[in-house]
């Protein structure tokens, strides 16, 4: 009985959210549990920060990008 109340309840909100012109989507996303997961995010990170100082063309977008940012809100 109570399974069905839920239920109901449920349904008439998610009928009321697609009404509101609202879809559901359902997204994977990394397990931030996972063991290694940490390791991997710096890795990942390091490699990332080694290949952005290599990359001369990259670095001098990113500075005259970053100086361009006055007044946003």
């Amino acid at each position: 009985m109570a399974t069905t109340n839920v239920s109901t309840r449920v349904q008439k909100h998610r009928d009321t959210l697609r009404m509101s012109g609202l879809r559901p989507v359902q997204i994977w996303v990394p397990d931030t549990r996972r063991p290694g997961f940490a390791e991997e995010c710096r890795r990942q990170c390091r490699l990332a920060a080694k290949s952005d100082m290599a990359d001369k063309a990259t670095q001098h977008l990113m500075e005259e990008a970053s100086a361009d940012i006055d007044g946003w809100a």
